[in-house]
């Protein structure tokens, strides 16, 4: 039986992998598919950890000219089962590969710092050019600026464009340029240095890819497509392939038969099913199920451990935390808990991303998380219309997290009084809800406006506190149940448990002069009380098999700021 090839987990060099005889997916494809592309530069978004920088490299080794040992590399992948018009471009050009991934700073003069050495690096990769009389001294004196990191900005504004002119000079051969997350360094400073960044990188870029007549090919990975007019201004040979559209889409990430090959190679005993959950549901263009490799390979390497999140963003983790704190974004909590709950959302994804407009427009946050892998697309709608939703239940975790730390840090509630409520409802102990209830609600109420949007600011508020059970329950809202729409539902997973409905009632004690506070806020438990019984919310419950006996119908009336739910006595 032959031995089972050892997983290089987080090792993005395609030469090490392969001499190294390491597991690898084989994505040779994409050199085809590249180089019988019309288009002279593409820019390839994806989210992170979903293989850009592996590829890049594997066009590096396969078009650099430097290596011609290099095509042994290739001979057992499938690209050298096509034909000789692609082959024929193995080790034909020099390669220029230039990462931006490390290019991440506070401030724009330590940020230009990193991406000077990052191209200082890159220059002594061809430091043989200096020999001879190949360059003219003054083209020597630029170099050598550039290698010793003195060089003004400009110079390394057009260090790409003067680098494959040079190599073209020397090898008398067009230059293929590959940029590497060109997008990290814009991203680190869209609320801190961005004019500083965007001008830099758009001038580099354009240098490099724009009317370049040293140019054979180009490629540019990233996680977002920065607009056009920030970046790509002019750049009309530019193609576009991010996870909307079907071209390349299966040279990203893992696709179904090759997650079963893995399975298989590996033999993991762990129920595909099972996997699936965790760790797919993306879909990019007309492909579906992709996997993100770096989960995929982290469970494989290690199954007898269970399930984990492996896959984590913190930047964007704190672009959510941002717009989540903020006091009018309750539309955007509402969307999180909606999706936490498995329910879609509908939002308008714009194609190009322009980093001001983040702070004065909630829906490009939709469109970061979307283009960072932490949703994708369920069907579209209309135009740029789509439904979105959770991939899978490790990003969903990352959701849950989200918002309890929300709940904890900014809203102040404490966990184990949030677990210790949430365990009274889902265990029918009313009273003992009620008393942690009002408490969290003492505590932190104070942060919602509740003089607008009404019963929808309460039911917002529980949906988040309800979110620390989620792994036990469905969490619902506003469905359609019996003969009306029931607020919140909670469905177990485990049929023994106790189901939950909840109707929300808000109280203006002031409406009615006839009646006692006491009098009224007892009606409105009634009504409520009655209204889940009469309108039958519970029929979604029966129909997961619950018994009724296990149904907990819970009213709650808020006078204010004050919740009631046990009638009150009148002693």
């Amino acid at each position: 039986m032959p031995k089972i090839k050892r997983l290089n987990l987080g090792c993005s060099d395609f030469k090490s992998i392969i001499t190294n005889n390491n597991y690898y997916i084989d994505k040779s494809l994409f050199i085809e598919e590249l180089i019988q592309s019309q288009n002279a530069v593409m820019l390839f978004p994806r989210p992170r950890r979903f293989g850009k920088t592996l590829n890049l490299s594997m066009l590096k080794y396969y078009f650099d000219k430097n290596e011609p040992e290099n095509e042994k590399l290739f001979t057992k992948l499938k690209i050298w089962q096509t034909d000789d018009e692609v082959k024929q471009h193995c080790g034909k050009y020099p390669v220029i590969f230039l990462s931006f991934k490390d290019a991440k700073a506070n401030n724009w003069e330590d940020c230009f710092e990193l991406i000077s050495y990052e191209i200082s690096k890159l220059y002594k990769q061809h430091i043989y050019l200096l020999k001879g009389d190949m360059l003219y001294d003054f083209e020597k004196n630029v170099f050598n600026q550039i290698l010793n990191e003195t060089a003004s900005k400009v110079k390394y504004q057009n260090s790409l464009k003067q680098l494959s002119e040079f190599l073209q000079r020397y090898h008398s051969e067009k230059v293929v340029i590959l940029v590497d997350e060109y997008d990290t360094p814009i991203q680190s400073g869209y609320d801190k240095y961005y004019e500083d960044v965007i001008m830099f990188m758009r001038n580099m870029l354009s240098g490099a890819y724009k009317d370049n007549i040293h140019l054979y090919k180009g490629a540019i990975t990233g996680i977002l497509r920065v607009s056009k007019e920030s970046i790509f201004s002019g750049l009309n040979n530019l193609s576009v392939y991010s996870i909307l559209d079907s071209k390349f889409s299966d040279k990203f990430g893992f696709t179904e038969p090759e997650i079963k090959q893995i399975i298989e190679d590996f033999k993991v005993k762990t129920k595909y099913s099972q996997i699936k959950e965790w760790y797919n549901g993306y879909k990019f263009g007309k492909t579906e199920d992709i996997y993100n490799p770096w989960s995929i390979l982290n469970f494989i390497l290690q199954p007898e451990d269970g399930f984990k999140a492996y896959w984590t963003n913190t930047s964007a983790n704190e672009l959510i935390k941002n717009e989540i704190k903020k006091k009018d974004a309750d539309t955007v909590r509402k969307d999180i808990l909606k999706l936490i709950n498995n329910e879609p959302i509908i939002k308008d994804i714009e194609e190009n991303f322009v980093f001001p407009d983040l702070k004065n427009d909630t829906d490009l946050l939709w469109a970061l998380l979307f283009y960072s892998g932490y949703l994708t697309v369920n069907r579209k709608i209309a135009l740029n219309e789509y439904e979105l939703i959770i991939p899978n239940y490790e990003l969903k975790i990352i959701f849950k997290k989200t918002i309890l730390e929300w709940l904890k840090k900014d809203i102040k509630i404490i966990k184990s009084l949030l677990q210790n409520t949430a365990n009274y409802l889902i265990n029918n102990k009313i009273e003992e809800f009620e008393k942690g209830f009002k408490q969290i609600i003492g505590d932190t109420f104070s942060y919602y406006d509740t003089a607008k949007n009404h019963e929808y600011v309460y039911q917002s508020y529980i949906l988040g506190l309800l979110t620390i059970i989620g792994d036990d329950y469905i969490i619902k809202s506003n469905r359609e149940s019996g003969e009306g729409r029931y607020d919140i539902m909670l469905i177990p997973h485990d049929k023994s448990k106790n189901g939950v409905v909840i109707e929300i009632k808000q109280l203006a004690v002031k409406t009615n002069h006839n009646l006692s506070e006491k009098q009224l806020i007892n009606k409105s438990i009634t009504e409520a009380k009655n209204q889940i019984d009469k309108n039958k919310y519970y029929k979604e419950l029966i129909d997961n098999k619950l018994k009724k006996e296990n149904i907990v119908k819970v009213p709650i009336v808020f006078v204010g700021k004050e919740p009631y739910i046990s009638l009150i006595n009148n002693d």
